[in-house]
């Protein structure tokens, strides 16, 4: 395992602390003709062999090396102007994906994965992983959906029952740092309202995507203290 965190160490310093700006730039501009490109992929090297210092381990880092550049070459090549976020995304998954498997090609290392598929914390931590990003997203997205469309509207009238609604979700979370003990925690959610101050606005479009922003943030910061409560509740009792 600490040769995998070595390896992993080589990665994240030769793509972040050793390649400047301008390296990336100069490679999505000139791709395979990019002389940068080559001194990236033998930075990784030299960092691979100076980390793993394992002579046994040269064919791994030649592997690593090799995988590292495909990996850049796919992304030089597949990405657009308006996909490079997305790419980065993928790029970095690819990378770690491909150290993990050349790892274990090499090293054979013995992982067992029983305690953690029969521990119910794993399941329980998972699901509550799961709920907070994409099901979370598309929830808020629904809830707010009427809300988002009255943005547009230039009349004065604030967001349909918006303060109901804020009053609502702050009395929730004051009642819930309360009955937990984070006292704090109401301070933090005072300063937080503090920003969005109503009589400061002059137009009314503003008030109308104040009002959404703060339900939005209330919705966001609630879904995920529920699950963070729900899921502390059942890993303490299993």
């Amino acid at each position: 395992m600490i040769l995998l965190t070595k390896i992993i160490l080589s990665h994240l310093i030769g793509d972040f602390v050793l390649q400047p700006k301008s390296f990336v730039d100069h490679k999505e501009e000139n791709k395979l003709k990019s002389w940068r490109f080559y001194v990236h992929i033998l930075v990784h090297g030299l960092l691979l062999l100076v980390l793993v210092w394992d002579i046994n381990y040269l064919s791994m880092v030649l592997t690593l090396m090799l995988a590292h550049g495909l990996i850049d070459i796919l992304k030089i090549y597949a990405q657009k102007e308006s996909t490079k976020a997305k790419w980065y995304v993928i790029d970095q998954l690819l990378h770690f994906v491909s150290i993990v498997l050349i790892y274990a090609f090499w090293v054979k290392p013995e992982w067992d994965l029983t305690p953690w598929i029969q521990n119910s914390k794993f399941w329980v931590y998972g699901v509550a992983f799961l709920f907070i990003t994409l099901p979370s997203s598309i929830t808020m997205q629904v809830l707010m959906s009427n809300w988002s469309q009255s943005l547009d509207d230039s009349s004065d009238a604030s967001l349909g029952n918006a303060g109901k609604y804020i009053g609502i979700l702050e009395r929730l979370f004051v009642f819930t740092f309360v009955i937990s003990g984070n006292w704090e925690a109401i301070g933090f959610l005072l300063a937080a309202k503090s920003v969005f101050r109503f009589g400061d606005l002059k137009e009314s479009k503003d008030r109308k995507l104040t009002e959404y922003i703060l339900i939005g943030t209330l919705l966001s910061f609630g879904i995920a203290m529920a699950a963070g409560i729900i899921t502390l509740h059942l890993t303490n009792n299993f």
